[in-house]
Order: C-alpha cells, then structure tokens, then sequence
C-alpha cells in the first residue's frame, strides 16, 4: 500500500485523534475511511443530486 504524507492543523490532529481513540481504529484507518467515502460519496454524485428535487412540487417553489 502506499504511504503519502499530510499536513493537518493541530486542532484537525487533535480531532481525528479524539474521534480514532472513540472508535478503537488508528488515525491512518481513519484516513483511509474518510477517503473511501469521499470517493463514494463523488461516484454517486455527491450532494449535487439532491439539488432541485423537489422543484416539480407545488408549493415548493415559493410560487
């Protein structure tokens, strides 16, 4: 697997520390999480499909 480095602030260290110690898991387990639902999240489209569902619906518009 490769290894990349990262920068992160220390209040972003400290978090992904607080929140990987909650969860038992490592901060690179951690990592390799969020990107693999970021990637997800991209393939399915994001938040982006969510806009403008709703804009066929009466009333909805502000009409």
């Amino acid at each position: 697997m490769p290894r990349f480095l990262v920068d992160l602030s220390d209040d972003d260290l400290r978090w992904l520390d607080a929140l990987a110690s909650r969860r038992g898991r490592s901060r690179a387990a951690m990592i390799r999480e969020a990107v693999g639902a970021f990637r997800d999240a991209s393939r399915e489209g994001g938040i982006e499909r969510y806009f403008g569902i709703w804009r066929d619906r009466p009333g909805e518009t502000g009409e």
